[in-house]
């Protein structure tokens, strides 16, 4: 219903859009939910999440996220899936989100949650151990579930730098895998110097992996082969970092007026402007949680978090819209 006006949609269903959706809804608040191909995100594609809090013995990815989708649909959340969302815009005093079918959608405030889409190398059986010992991200979190082992990361940015010399801190060895010759031409030196210093970091130049093995989703052991001599080399390592880059879901915000750092991540809080609550866009209304934010942890508890920290910065828009119409 075109007329309708919602007091938030959310753009994306994965951990973010659907812990959004659930705490708004459950909040009293007219809730859609648009997701272009289906729900649960890189989440969803998970085989096994492990260090999810409340399933000490893991749960996939996919039954997690149908829980969520169930919880939003209890509480009362419209979700429009497969609708995607091909532009942002203001329509009068309020919002508008125009759908590729040639819709659109009024809503009082949005939620920008799209995430973003992970680069991952060509590896065989790389799937069966995402979630549980596949980590694209090198919290502490991660640095705990793996210390004392030995570790491999693909990777020769600066992202893949600083995540190396920070797990060596915490690991036994840290084998830092790259496609190419050296790692000065793609990471910072001051990093470069680091790795060098740091005497459990072993650079594997014109490397690239080519098997990993384990027991159903736990991975125990990765293979990698040097191009040049074609020498392939097998270790027990039960822990794999992949560093390769993402790509977020921001293609159809160019022309809206939400501002996106350097990289086209949705920039928040002080990014985006001079006193802006921590995850309000620099678009009035509009807000971005999860990995499409510019600055965000890309774990599914931390999407999950700012899902629920956003309905409260939701409510302060709309009592601030409700006193304007007051006024007026």
């Amino acid at each position: 219903d075109e007329n309708k006006l919602y007091d938030v949609a959310i753009v994306g269903a994965g951990p973010a859009g659907l812990a959004a959706a659930v705490y708004a809804a459950s909040e009293g608040l007219d809730v859609l939910v648009l997701d272009c191909r289906a729900f649960g995100g890189q989440a969803g594609a998970s085989a096994r999440i492990e260090n999810y809090l409340g399933f000490p013995t893991g749960i996939t990815g996919m039954a997690l996220m149908a829980r969520a989708y169930n919880q939003a649909q209890k509480f009362g959340a419209e979700l429009h899936i497969p609708d995607e969302a091909v532009s942002l815009r203001r329509m009068d005093s309020h919002l508008a989100l125009d759908a590729k079918d040639g819709g659109h959608v009024r809503t009082r405030a949005v939620v920008i949650a799209t995430g973003a889409r992970y680069r991952r190398p060509i590896i065989p059986n790389l799937e069966t151990f995402e979630g549980a010992h596949v980590h694209y991200w090198a919290s502490a979190l991660e640095a705990r579930l793996c210390a004392g082992e030995e570790v491999a990361l693909v990777g020769a940015g600066n992202s893949a730098g600083q995540a190396a010399v920070f797990l060596a801190s915490k690991v036994k060895k840290v084998w830092l895998l790259m496609r190419g010759a050296a790692l000065g031409r793609t990471m910072s030196e001051y990093l470069v110097e680091r790795i060098s210093a740091q005497k459990n970091i072993a650079v594997m130049a014109h490397t690239e992996i080519v098997m990993l093995g384990g027991t159903g989703s736990k991975l125990e052991r990765v293979r990698w082969r040097n191009k040049q001599t074609d020498e392939e080399t097998e270790h027990a390592i039960r822990h794999l970092f992949l560093f390769c880059g993402a790509e977020p879901n921001t293609d159809w915000l160019r022309s809206s007026g939400v501002t996106l750092d350097k990289n086209r991540f949705v920039c928040t809080g002080l990014e985006a402007g001079e006193n802006h609550p921590s995850l309000l866009t620099s678009m009035d209304g509009v807000f971005a949680i999860g990995d499409v934010r510019s600055g965000s942890i890309k774990r599914v508890a931390a999407a999950v978090g700012e899902g629920a920290q956003v309905v409260a910065a939701i409510h302060a828009h709309l009592a601030k819209l409700d006193q304007g119409l007051a006024k007026s």
